[in-house]
């Protein structure tokens, strides 16, 4: 066979985007892993948050570039505008938001999986293999079935939003996935709790049944669920013709942490015939811990839960994940019969369900393998002894604020988040503490509305964080408040 000849606009021989000098380029590599573990093994003695400095952003503002910069002067860069300026999760005092902190060992497995490119839509390759480990993982860790199906994905909100049209799919028929709403002729109602996450209802918006059908059910004076609402609710949109569908529990409340009744929202959901999803990004692993697992009771008889390994798990983002208890329905809900997308006995196309089957999307990085590298690297014993200690953590934090004069406890403690007053302040006050806090670098809370009042919130995920960082807290948010 005769090449081409060559020509200036289409090289053949010299195409290549890898280093030219493989030896550099390792140097280089190497200098830029320590960099990042320098930072985490020194976390503590950073500023827990700071906002970007002039001169990052002027960096960060240049024109497209043509021309190659060296290896060496782009980690110099990043060393002075990226490292110092990240959202400030890793250290001790970030208490702002649900967030994981990460480990060195997830990092080495976000790595390895990087440098392969494995392409987790499918295919006969081991990182699909991988994905079905954490799938049995979970099938164990939450009294799931063998035959449950499993899908990594960014986040719980993803994963609550897939579960959503699970259940659409299984009330209405598979017929609908061409159809639409169409021919359904009556609505269709879900229903969650008044405190549940807001990507409930925007699952809703997505599927396009419409935030207008979601059910927002009362809770009790522990912010939980009222059942007997939740059953009074579904017998009056059935007598009124619609069509009642889902319930979605919440497994830990974005505000303050709080477990809806699991157990009895099962029966209901049974009686009813409904789809009983949890939402479980906030506190569904501490299933892990054998002492916190009764609080979860009634999880095991969902049909879906969505979890986040990236918060409680600490796997670097992102790490969300769905599980179905039901296999068939899942895969009827997605797959898709494409030709690009059939299947073989062997080779790349051998596999009778991939990851694409049971969700949206096709090209999927590996997910699984930085999230078996943490719980391998770690055990699940570690990890449920890091969650009960941030609960124990919050437990204090509870105490300090209820011996106070200043502050008082907005809501009670259910596992590792503290909503908290300030008493006789401004409107803006709660905002201004917390801001001066951020500024500071001293530590970082957040603030939320509880019945109406703004209240400081702090969610106390990290596992490095002690008993020590929650004085240095407290005594830093007393001297801004008296200011």
């Amino acid at each position: 066979m005769t090449r081409p000849e060559k020509n200036s606009e289409a090289p053949l021989d010299n195409a290549s985007l890898d280093p030219s000098d493989w030896s550099h380029f390792k140097a280089r590599a190497h200098e830029a892993l320590d960099l990042v573990l320098s930072h985490i093994e020194g976390v503590r003695d950073k500023p827990v948050w700071q906002p970007p400095s002039a001169d990052a952003v002027s960096y960060f503002s240049q024109a497209l570039p043509a021309n190659a910069r060296p290896m060496a002067d782009i980690l110099a860069k990043v060393g002075d505008y990226v490292v110092p300026f990240a959202t400030g999760n890793l250290h001790p005092r970030f208490m702002g938001w649900v967030h994981g902190a990460g480990t060195p060992f997830g990092l080495i497995g976000d790595l390895i999986a990087a440098g392969l490119n494995l392409n987790c839509g499918g295919r006969n390759h081991v990182g699909i293999e991988i994905e079905r480990q954490i799938v049995q993982w979970t099938q164990e860790a939450f009294g799931y079935p063998e035959t449950a199906s499993g899908l990594f994905v960014t986040g719980s909100s993803m994963a609550n939003f897939l579960a959503t049209i699970i259940a659409k799919t299984r009330a209405i028929g598979v017929q609908a996935r061409a159809q639409g709403l169409m021919d359904v002729g009556r609505p269709l109602i879900a229903y969650t709790s008044s405190e549940a996450h807001s990507c409930i209802a925007q699952a809703l918006e997505l599927s396009g049944i419409g935030s207008i059908n979601l059910r927002r059910i009362p809770v009790d004076s522990l912010r939980r669920m009222r059942v007997d609402e939740l059953d009074r609710a579904i017998i009056a949109d059935q007598k009124s013709g619609a069509q009642p569908f889902m319930v979605v529990g919440t497994a830990g409340t974005v505000n303050t942490g709080a477990i809806d009744p699991l157990d009895d929202i099962a029966v209901v959901a049974e009686r009813h015939g409904l789809w009983f999803h949890v939402d479980g990004a906030i506190g569904a692993l501490a299933m892990l811990s054998a002492k916190m697992k009764p609080k979860f009771s009634g999880l095991e008889k969902s049909h879906s839960i969505a979890l986040d390994f990236h918060k409680w798990g600490h796997v670097p983002y992102d790490a969300g994940f769905l599980l179905v208890k039901d296999h068939t329905a899942h895969k009827q809900a997605f797959s898709q019969p494409a030709a690009y997308l059939q299947r073989y006995g062997d080779g790349l196309a051998a596999g009778e369900t991939w990851p694409c089957d049971l969700g949206i999307d096709l090209s999927r990085g590996c997910r699984a393998l930085k999230t078996w590298m943490t719980i391998s690297a770690l055990g699940t014993d570690r990890i449920a002894s890091s969650i009960e200690h941030t609960c124990a953590l919050a437990r204090y934090l509870a105490t300090l604020v209820d011996k106070s004069d200043r502050f008082f406890l907005k809501s009670p403690v259910a596992l590792n988040i503290v909503c908290f007053g300030v008493r006789d302040a401004g409107p803006d006050a709660v905002r201004d503490i917390v801001t001066k806090l951020q500024l500071s670098g001293i530590a970082a809370p957040s603030w939320t509305m509880l019945d109406g009042e703004l209240v400081v919130r702090c969610a106390i995920v990290n596992h490095r964080t002690i008993a020590a960082d929650i004085d240095i807290f407290w005594e830093a948010l007393n001297r801004f408040a008296a200011e």
